[in-house]
């Protein structure tokens, strides 16, 4: 090998390790904070920047009204105990995917491109602790699904599978 062909080699792995620094970041359990979100599946890692649902007047606002919404970011509804949940698209502008969460940080269902303003209810199809939406198609893309283990300090961390 020669010397150009070396050094063009330890760029790379510089660039690489530099890169699953920014990217691995994720999944480092003293990086967990409220403001974010983690999921973990075949594909990887991803973060979301949040903001949380939590009461029942953020939750029935949600994000109604807002036309966009960041491509790192999402809305996260928390629920104190494990239930069923149901969602519509009542005042809502854009296309969302609904992430349903259960207690463990495992996601049980996703519902993908929910229509703006379609008042057709959506439903958990079982004990959820949280939903996290994000912009439509976005979880396909990614390759979030049933199965994507999830990290968020708002989730119980007793038996969580990622915990924080």
């Amino acid at each position: 090998m020669g010397k150009r062909a070396a050094l063009q080699l330890i760029l790379c792995l510089t660039l690489a390790v530099s890169a699953a620094g920014v990217w691995g970041s994720a999944a480092r359990a003293s990086d967990c904070r409220a403001d974010r979100i983690d999921l973990r599946a075949p594909f990887g890692t991803v973060s979301f920047t949040v903001e949380i649902a939590d009461t029942m007047q953020s939750r029935a606002r949600g994000l109604m009204h807002r036309t966009e919404l960041a491509e790192d970011a999402g809305m996260l509804f928390i629920y104190a105990v494990t239930r069923e949940a149901g969602f519509w698209m009542k005042n809502t502008l854009i296309p969302l995917d609904m992430i349903f969460i259960n207690a463990r940080g495992i996601v049980h269902k996703v519902h993908s491109n929910a229509q703006p303003h379609d008042l057709t209810g959506i439903n958990s199809d079982g004990p959820i602790r949280a939903v996290l939406e994000i912009n439509g198609g976005l979880a396909r893309k990614l390759g979030i699904r049933p199965g994507t283990v999830v990290r968020h300090p708002g989730l119980p961390q007793a038996r969580a599978a990622w915990p924080c």
